[in-house]
């Protein structure tokens, strides 16, 4: 049995390092472009596989040259690709301008992503209904995760939904999270709340009073919230050198399915994560960033670990902007 499936996006990276972002109107010039491969889903199937995990991915390519460095790339990963399917569009890209302290704007043109529809996932059923733990983002149609989700869980497979770009997402589809994984701008759209004064430990806890098994909101340097029937529980970040933030999210997300396939708990997973993460974004690129298991490992056994570990029980404050 195949231990994690990604349906999900796969995209093209077309990354330029940019002194600040441009105003309205605003000419700027960047670095030289560079192509690297992407998309959510596809990186989520790529760090599962480098964390350890045996990883099949589902999704959409066009016939391009793009196309290509995402068959070249998920390979190297160790990524089962019998899923993927070339469709007559292009394949999906992101536009990514990076600043100086590391972080990204994005935009990404779905391209061959939304070819993945209801349909064209029930040829796959066989895939998605048979593996320990099913990742989904909402970079596909938002009607076929409506359709994957209850179906894979009735299927007994676990449910990890990335809920980003963000959405609304109504409790039928929240039922079946375990967990739902957010940023804190997301987990705000998910609720469709608009106080910016909510603190974050209570966005987790109404988030699992809204119908999530479980949840993980993600705070950047702030590290991770981990709420269940347990309580809320704080995961603190790596102090790191920042060079790319780009699929640091993703890494997350993949390095989380692999532990809960392994039958690890949601925080020993979301530790492991919050490691594989931070290795992630001392690298450029998304895919080309991610570390094999026994990189992990050695910062997860590291002395200066410790402190990081030692203090986890109190949810991380605000921000001051807050």
């Amino acid at each position: 049995m195949t231990s994690v499936v990604v349906l999900g996006s796969a995209n093209a990276d077309l990354v330029v390092e940019v002194s600040r972002r441009p105003g309205g109107g605003e000419t700027l010039t960047g670095s030289d472009l560079r192509v690297y491969p992407g998309g959510k889903g596809a990186n989520q199937a790529a760090a599962a596989a480098r964390a350890g995990a045996t990883v099949r991915f589902l999704g959409c390519v066009g016939n391009d040259a793009n196309a290509t460095v995402l068959h070249e790339s998920l390979s190297d990963a160790g990524v089962d690709l019998t899923g993927v399917r070339s469709v007559d569009r292009a394949t999906g890209t992101a536009m990514i301008l990076i600043t100086p302290d590391g972080e990204n704007s994005i935009v990404v043109s779905p391209g061959a992503n939304h070819s993945l529809d209801p349909d064209l996932a029930d040829e796959m059923a066989d895939t998605w209904q048979g593996p320990n733990v099913l990742v989904m983002n909402l970079e596909i149609p938002l009607e076929t995760v409506h359709h994957v989700v209850p179906k894979a869980a009735a299927a007994r497979a676990r449910i990890i939904l990335n809920a980003a770009p963000a959405h609304a997402l109504n409790a039928e589809l929240l039922t079946h999270c375990d967990p739902l994984i957010v940023n804190e701008h997301e987990a705000r759209i998910v609720l469709r709340e608009s106080n910016p004064d909510v603190s974050y430990p209570d966005l987790a806890k109404r988030l699992l009073e809204a119908g999530a098994r479980s949840v993980v909101i993600t705070l950047g340097p702030e590290g991770s919230l981990v709420a269940d029937s347990h309580g809320v529980q704080a995961v603190p970040a790596y102090r790191v050198q920042v060079l790319d933030t780009t699929g640091a999210g993703d890494a997350f997300v993949g390095a989380t399915a692999c532990e809960l396939a392994n039958g690890k708990t949601l925080i020993e997973a979301v530790r492991f994560a919050t490691a594989m993460s931070a290795l992630s974004v001392q690298s450029m690129g998304a895919q080309s960033s991610y570390p094999d298991r026994a990189d992990v490992e050695r910062l997860l056994d590291s002395p200066s670990n410790a402190t990081t570990v030692a203090n986890e029980t109190e949810p991380p404050r605000e921000p001051s902007a807050h």
